[in-house]
C-alpha cells in the first residue's frame, strides 16, 4: 500500500502541471515547434523530481544498484530534453538564443536557464567520465552534487521568472517539490562526510 501511494503521489505531482499546461489557453498562439520546445523544459524541470528520488532511493522498486542504474538513464534523458529545449528555442528564434547564450538578454529568467543548463551538461559529462577522471568517491559526490545543486537553483528561478503555459499555482508547488527532494536527498546521503563517517553513523542509529 505504501509502494502504491508513493507511486500515485508522484504521478499526481508531475501529472497535474502537465495537464494545466497542456490546457494553457495561451498555447492557442505558438507554434507546434515552440510548444514541444516548452514541454520539453516542463518535462526537464519533472525529471529534476525524479533523479533526487532515485538518488536517495526513495521510490518502491528502484533501490540500490537498480535505482542507481534508471538515475543514470534518467540523467541521458534529462540532458536530452534540455537539448530539445534549447534546440526549439533556436528554430523559433535564434536570436534570444543567441542572446541568452551570451548573458545580453533583457529578460532576467534566461541567464539562470543558461547556468542550469551548463552545469546539468557539466553533471552529467563527470558522471561519464567518473572512473576515467580517478577521482576519490567522495570527491566525485561533492563535485556532481554542487552541480546538481546549481541545476535545481537555476532551473526553479528560471522557470518561476517565466510566464508561460505553466499555471501559476501547480508550477509554484511543481517547483517547491523538486527543491525539497534535492536538499532531503542531499541531507541523508551527506556527501560532504567520509564513507567510513557515514558507516558509522548509520551503525550508530
Amino acid at each position: 500500500m505504501r509502494s502504491v501511494l508513493i507511486w500515485a503521489t508522484l504521478g499526481i505531482a508531475v501529472l497535474v502541471p502537465l495537464y494545466a499546461a497542456a490546457t494553457s489557453p495561451l498555447l492557442a498562439w505558438r507554434q507546434p515547434v515552440y510548444i514541444a520546445a516548452g514541454f520539453a523544459g516542463i518535462l526537464a524541470l519533472a525529471l529534476l523530481l525524479v533523479q533526487p528520488l532515485l538518488a536517495g532511493g526513495f521510490l518502491p522498486g528502484l533501490s540500490g544498484l537498480r535505482g542507481r542504474k534508471v538515475h543514470r538513464w534518467i540523467g541521458g534523458l534529462l540532458i536530452g530534453a534540455v537539448i530539445l529545449h534549447v534546440a526549439g528555442l533556436w528554430i523559433t528564434s535564434p536570436p534570444d538564443v543567441i542572446d541568452a547564450l551570451t548573458f545580453t538578454s533583457p529578460t532576467p529568467f534566461s541567464a539562470f536557464g543558461v547556468v542550469a543548463m551548463w552545469t546539468v551538461f557539466a553533471a552529467g559529462l563527470l558522471a561519464a567520465l567518473r572512473r576515467r577522471l580517478n577521482l576519490s568517491l567522495r570527491t566525485w559526490r561533492l563535485a556532481h552534487t554542487v552541480l546538481v545543486l546549481v541545476t535545481v537553483a537555476g532551473t526553479v528561478i528560471h522557470a518561476l521568472l517565466i510566464e508561460g503555459s505553466m499555471e501559476t499555482v501547480t508550477k509554484v508547488l511543481f517547483c517547491v517539490l523538486v527543491v525539497l527532494a534535492t536538499l532531503k536527498t542531499v541531507w541523508d546521503l551527506k556527501v560532504w562526510s567520509s564513507p567510513k563517517r557515514r558507516s558509522a553513523k548509520r551503525a550508530a542509529s
